[in-house]
């Protein structure tokens, strides 16, 4: 696993939907070697539970996922931040000027955006999931762990 950060926080706009799927997918992927954590810009009621139904698909169970705002972190120290909306990437660059972590922006759709029947919809969904999970793999250069 080459260029593995210790700390990564993800972040999009409610922590209900991009962030969450983002940080189960990390776990699932690179396990607990490293801290990882997600947040919104706003508080967001509850996950999304398309999210939930799209993880399970594929062996993440997110339905304890309680969402938050960075104001909630505990700890905000962390070696990187990937930032999944434009309003996510404008905190982050505001919060880490005061620490030394990296940024980066990886514009990402809202899946929750898209209007249609229940599979319609899953269809985005799969296809945010799919899409993250492969943007982990690249940027990380690790292959995925058994079964995940």
């Amino acid at each position: 696993m080459s260029d593995l950060p210790s700390r990564v926080l993800f972040a999009c706009t409610w922590n209900a939907v991009r962030s969450p799927m983002a940080e189960g997918l990390m776990k699932q992927l690179f396990g607990t070697a490293l801290h990882i954590d997600s947040v919104g810009v706003r508080r967001g009621a509850e996950l999304d539970g398309f999210v939930i139904a799209v993880l399970e698909e594929i062996g993440i169970d997110a339905s304890r996922h309680q969402t938050k705002t960075f104001d909630d972190l505990e700890d905000n120290v962390f070696d990187l931040i990937i930032t999944l909306s434009p309003e996510a990437q404008h905190k982050a660059v505001e919060l880490t000027r005061v620490m030394p972590c990296e940024v980066e922006f990886w514009h990402t759709l809202d899946p929750s955006i898209i209007e249609g029947n229940r599979e319609a919809r899953l269809i985005a969904y799969r296809q945010v999931r799919d899409q993250l999970r492969r943007r982990l793999l690249e940027r990380f250069s690790a292959p995925p762990r058994p079964g995940g």
